[in-house]
């Protein structure tokens, strides 16, 4: 029987990770747009979505970025998935066709499917990947397990930790 709780099972990721991944994706990405190999625009999903995205933006060289934020939850209750904040529109076209849109993480890929139905043409890149998210994300970097907890570096403070077995 496995004693750990769920987020104990946790990948941390550092500020130097997080930026050596996201170049990745956007080395993944290049000239692999409709327009030439070009992309029109990223569109970082918040918050998450919004370091990767300013990274890939940077190394491919596109001015043009927006955010479209999605929220599920009220405080810890998990309720109807809902845009509170959508991209402008002639960033992102009638369907989202040479758009890059990136997130940090899919997860579950509601997320993901939501925005996908707003803008179907749209691709869809995220840094890291889960299992139960995959079929809504068009590139990712790294998969990691559905169990498995992210630490993401704006998530975190410096402290002490116990060892995972056992006292120091």
């Amino acid at each position: 029987m496995n004693d750990r709780l769920p987020h104990e099972k946790g990948f941390h990721v550092s500020w130097d990770q997080i930026h050596r991944d996201a170049r990745a994706l956007a080395w993944r990405l290049s000239g692999q747009g409709p327009d030439n190999g070009a992309w029109r625009a990223v569109v970082a999903i918040t918050r998450g979505g919004m370091v990767p995205a300013m990274i890939v933006s940077r190394e491919l060289d596109i001015r043009v970025v927006d955010t479209i934020s999605v929220k599920s939850y009220d405080h810890q209750a998990q309720g109807e998935l809902r845009v509170i904040k959508a991209p402008q529109s002639d960033a992102m076209g009638a369907d989202g066709e040479g758009v890059l849109v990136i997130d940090d993480l899919v997860d579950s890929g509601k997320t993901l499917e939501l925005v996908r139905s707003l803008f179907p043409k749209a691709h869809y890149a995220t840094v890291y990947a889960k299992p139960s998210g995959k079929p809504q994300v068009d590139t990712y970097i790294t998969e990691v397990s559905q169990d498995t907890w992210i630490f993401f570096p704006w998530d975190m403070a410096l402290q002490y930790v116990q060892p995972f077995r056992g006292k120091d």
